[in-house]
């Protein structure tokens, strides 16, 4: 759910996930530490955890 709902906002309303977790007041480290824990990392180039 994490996974989805991450993507789905990096994909239709930001431009990088600094300027999500700044826009959200989510914690950066947290939201990676969790989406490595089912095997995805951020592609910054891609914007997206893949």
């Amino acid at each position: 759910m994490l996974l989805s709902f991450v993507n789905m906002k990096l994909r239709d309303f930001y431009p990088s996930l600094d300027a999500f977790c700044e826009d959200a007041g989510a914690d950066r480290k947290e939201i990676e530490d969790r989406l490595r824990g089912i095997d995805y990392e951020y592609d910054a180039s891609r914007n997206q955890f893949v």
